[in-house]
């Protein structure tokens, strides 16, 4: 059976299973990277955040990252898991674990991957504040929404 090395999960997160995906002999570093919800955004206190994907397609772009970490560090084994459904503060909404026979290509694979998930993956959040609500655009927070919620069915913003 292979190993699912990107996906999305209504549970929490276990860090240490995405570890073990890419553990191996010539690893002598493997790098994790976890996201975690904040209480607080620009000033405003969270309460809770809502994550939701367009599911087939956001496992696809976690792949492709995954290819295009390859191409670019073929040494580099990675997997990516994120959280979808509703998170509390502090809960854990994604982890990208990198291993490669070096330290550098580690960290570089790891923040190269969180960068293209915030680019091209297609899951949206929306924040719960103590005075209202918003889906949050695009994941880089710079397009809002223009009828202020995802889009049916997945499409682009």
């Amino acid at each position: 059976m292979e190993e699912t090395l990107f996906s999305l999960t209504e549970e929490q997160i276990k860090t240490e299973e995405l570890i073990q995906k890419v553990a191996r002999r010539e690893a002598g570093a493997i790098t994790t990277f976890i996201g975690t919800v904040r209480e607080l955004t620009n000033g405003k206190r969270t309460l809770h955040l809502e994550y939701q994907a367009y599911e087939p397609m956001a496992v696809k772009m976690l792949s492709q990252i995954g290819e295009e970490v390859i191409q670019k560090w073929p040494d580099a084994k990675i997997a990516i898991t994120h959280r979808i459904g509703r998170l509390e503060i502090s809960d854990i909404a994604v982890v990208i674990a990198v291993s490669s026979p070096h330290r550098i290509t580690a960290y570089t694979a790891n923040e190269y991957a969180i960068e293209r998930i915030k680019q091209i993956v297609p899951i949206w959040k929306k924040e719960f504040w103590e005075d209202g609500t918003m889906w949050v655009g695009d994941q880089l927070e710079k397009q809002a929404y223009s009828e202020g919620k995802p889009p049916e069915g997945g499409n682009a913003l």
